[in-house]
């Protein structure tokens, strides 16, 4: 892939239309990967099995898209982001949000299940501040981890060339990438000791998401070799989920995870191509406020699945190729309609949401 050698010159517009894309898209995914997650259950190789690994194969860079965007945003050297207003106002409207919707979480499950008793409370209780959550929430603590990293990270964009960066991001896809991949087959499993640990765990290795995503964002071509891209990071997703699922008889979800090769490349492809397409202004309109909205949606929509599975709508309600796409919009639309309503709410919107 052809790269410049120089970062890429533009006016700032009022809000980043790439990021707004990217977090539409990224919100989208998600929606899919958590309802095509109820058909993968099934038999492995049936018509329902497959389907459902195509939508949640090519919504798979959900997560790192989010951190990608995040990267992209916070780690601009021309944003002003002190130490004082990291901690005064992103991390603890993180906090915030994180135990209310925990908490409301536990309480939805305690109605659902008819067990709100005192006792069940008080064990709520301890769970949540155990960070024992919601399963979605997971996000939420990685964030927490990706903003006290921030003034490091914020350091190396700030001050570090482009080949230094590109060093960091080699060493990261490398450890955090690469190694996770490879290390359940042979002749890697022969690893012992320090070497075995080499491996970055997912958690620390998504704040190298967001190093690669501020990469992106200054040193990009438009290409053609982003559709490959995303192309070969779905194939190996995909591939290799199937082909190993049919070794094991049962869903294998190594090829699925964010810290994958191919979910990686997927990311790549896509975000570069987010970079490359042309918005209307009527869609650009669309994009933001679905941008704005994602958050809202993504700790929300939870709540819908569950209920519509309750009422019998699900992956498994009508061929999956058709019922996953049909049932995210869906969700999509109830998670906008909550975000329009609490975002009325006075200290909500800048809080919780």
């Amino acid at each position: 892939m052809k790269r410049e050698s120089t970062p890429v010159a533009a006016p700032t517009p009022t809000r980043n239309q790439t990021v707004d894309l990217v977090k539409a898209v990224a919100i989208a995914s998600v929606l899919l990967i958590h309802v095509s997650a109820g058909g993968l259950g099934g038999e492995v190789g049936s018509a329902e099995w497959i389907s459902c690994l195509f939508w949640g194969s090519v919504s798979r860079a959900a997560v790192p898209l989010f951190l990608m965007a995040s990267g992209a945003l916070l780690l601009d050297p021309a944003r002003d982001l002190t130490l004082k207003k990291l901690y005064t106002k992103n991390f603890l409207r993180l906090v915030a949000a994180l135990l209310f919707w925990a908490v409301c979480y536990k309480v939805f499950h305690l109605l659902v299940w008819g067990q709100m008793t005192v006792s069940a409370l008080v064990q709520a209780a301890k769970e949540i501040f155990l960070f024992r959550h919601e399963e979605h929430l997971y996000y939420l603590h990685i964030m927490l981890l990706v903003y006290a990293f921030l003034p490091a990270t914020r350091l190396v964009a700030a001050h570090a060339g482009r080949r230094q960066i590109e060093y960091l991001l080699g060493l990261w896809f490398l450890l955090g990438i690469l190694y996770p991949t490879v290390k359940p087959f042979w002749p890697f499993t022969l690893l012992v000791g320090i070497p075995a640990q080499w491996l970055m765990n997912m958690t620390y290795a998504s704040i190298g998401y967001t190093l690669l995503g501020h990469y992106l964002s200054v040193y990009y071509t438009h290409s053609r070799q982003w559709i490959w891209t995303a192309m070969a990071g779905f194939l190996l997703t995909f591939g290799g989920t199937w082909a190993a699922s049919e070794v094991a008889g049962k869903l294998d979800p190594h090829f699925l995870e964010g810290m994958g090769v191919g979910v990686c490349l997927l990311a790549v492809g896509i975000y570069g191509l987010c970079q490359s397409v042309f918005v209307s202004e009527r869609a650009e309109q669309a994009l933001a406020y679905i941008s704005k909205a994602s958050f809202c949606v993504f700790l929300t929509h939870i709540f819908f699945l569950k209920t519509f599975a309750c009422i019998g709508l699900s992956a498994q309600a009508g061929p999956a190729v058709f019922t996953v796409p049909l049932l995210s919009a869906l969700l999509l639309g109830c998670g906008c309609a909550a975000y329009a309503v609490l975002s009325r709410i006075p200290g909500v919107r800048r809080w919780l949401i």
